[in-house]
């Protein structure tokens, strides 16, 4: 069971393990917001394509500071950077909470707030990961992002299932509040980390190093393509935009957000939760290209078949189609954190510390930023074509995707690594 279950070695580290600790916590937090925003939108306005609106507003200050947050990353103390970032988070979801508390109702200021929020976010991440190579050996790198994914999912389940109950009865205010109060479990951790600062020769984080990055990026085929196969994958396959009126119209939730809401959120999370957890086997994987790819394909394969769920899903037998769309959303949950492990392993040992940061912002825009763009065209497609096709059609875009990337790096496809001990 050993070689099996999730290797545990990077906790002995006494500053990840609080890092970790606190992310238990602060990712609940954060998925209520995940959860929060999206409805508050849909209950102004009614509508999907609003809902995808979200995409925009997320998107545009994700490339901005993730890119940039990266470059800082690399030219700050990532002790400080990382304070400073979530200290920002704090606050909006603080001003998230005084706008739903007050009734205000306005689409246009939840988004903006969203637009901040991410922008924080865009900061956070791509410093936070560029600070565990620092702290634990290269060899307990897929172990530790493995520990890392099935905490985020942990949250993502917790999180959304408990909106799902709070929403009805609280309201959307609570939620938000709620997020505030559990960020300060993270500044906690942060505060506690030792001083990390940048190994480079660079002082400045403007346009010409954020340009480096991507220079440096251009000759490394193995992280480009790594990149490229996760934008196939959540732009075409990550549907997440349809939930609330899936929710609704397919699976008669009621309008405000409720158990079948709940249940949509936290499906691939479930099922990322049970990947991590009988995860003991990823640092054994050499072929980590070929791995990817298998799971991405999996993983659009998962997608279509929740949108056909879906589309045949009636008012006699909804109950039994909303259990199908979970499982699928699940077994696509499971199989995107095994990619999502393998790619982020590969830009820490890859890319050197210098350069780390840069990349890991190129990391986070592709990785939060592909799903943003999924919003605008899945609420698109839905106002079209209606929510089962939108969901489907994306999976198969996935998968037809995934070949053509295989084909067009086949250095990807051989990438191999040692084996660990």
């Amino acid at each position: 069971m050993k070689s099996v279950l999730a290797d545990t070695t990077p906790l002995e580290n006494p500053d990840y393990r609080r890092l970790w600790t606190a992310g238990i916590v602060t990712v609940i937090g954060a998925q209520l917001s995940v959860v929060a925003v999206p409805q508050q939108v849909y209950v102004i306005t009614g509508s999907s394509g609003y809902v995808g609106l979200t995409g925009i507003f997320g998107l545009v200050p994700l490339i901005i500071f993730g890119l940039w947050g990266g470059a800082l990353a690399d030219v700050m103390d990532r002790r400080r950077l990382l304070m400073i970032s979530s200290i920002g988070l704090g606050v909006t979801s603080v001003l998230f909470w005084i706008q739903a508390a007050l009734n205000v109702n306005n689409v246009w200021l939840v988004l903006t707030l969203f637009a901040v929020q991410q922008a924080f976010f865009a900061v956070n991440q791509p410093t936070r990961a560029a600070i565990i190579p620092r702290l634990i050996p290269g060899a307990q790198l897929p172990a530790a992002n493995s520990l890392n994914m099935t905490v985020v999912q942990f949250g993502a389940i917790a999180g959304p299932l408990l909106a799902g109950v709070l929403i009805p009865t609280a309201g959307l205010a609570l939620l938000y509040l709620l997020d505030s109060i559990f960020l300060l479990a993270t500044l906690w951790a942060v505060w506690k980390l030792p001083s990390i600062p940048p190994t480079g020769t660079s002082k400045r984080a403007g346009f010409r190093e954020v340009l480096s990055g991507f220079s440096y990026l251009a000759t490394q085929k193995v992280l480009l393509a790594s990149f490229v196969v996760d934008i196939i994958a959540m732009v075409f396959g990550m549907s997440r935009a349809l939930f609330p009126e899936i929710a609704e119209e397919t699976f008669g939730g009621p309008p405000e957000g409720g158990f079948a809401l709940g249940l949509l959120f936290a499906a691939m999370s479930a099922g990322a939760v049970l990947g991590g957890v009988f995860s003991g086997w990823l640092p054994r994987v050499q072929y980590q290209g070929k791995a990817i790819l298998v799971c991405i394909v999996l993983w659009g394969l998962s997608m279509i078949g929740f949108g056909v769920a879906v589309y045949f899903a009636s008012p006699s037998s909804s109950a039994i189609y909303l259990w199908a769309a979970v499982a699928f959303l699940a077994f696509g949950g499971a199989v995107d954190m095994v990619s999502a492990a393998f790619r982020s392993t590969m830009l820490q040992q890859v890319a050197t510390d210098d350069m780390r940061g840069r990349l890991q912002g190129v990391f986070i825009v592709v990785v939060a930023g592909g799903p943003r763009i999924g919003d605008v065209l899945h609420g698109g497609a839905a106002f079209l074509f209606g929510t089962g096709v939108a969901a489907a059609g994306g999976g198969v875009l996935v998968v037809v995707g995934v070949v053509v990337a295989a084909i067009a790096f086949p250095t990807f496809v051989r990438y191999k690594v040692g084996r660990a001990a």
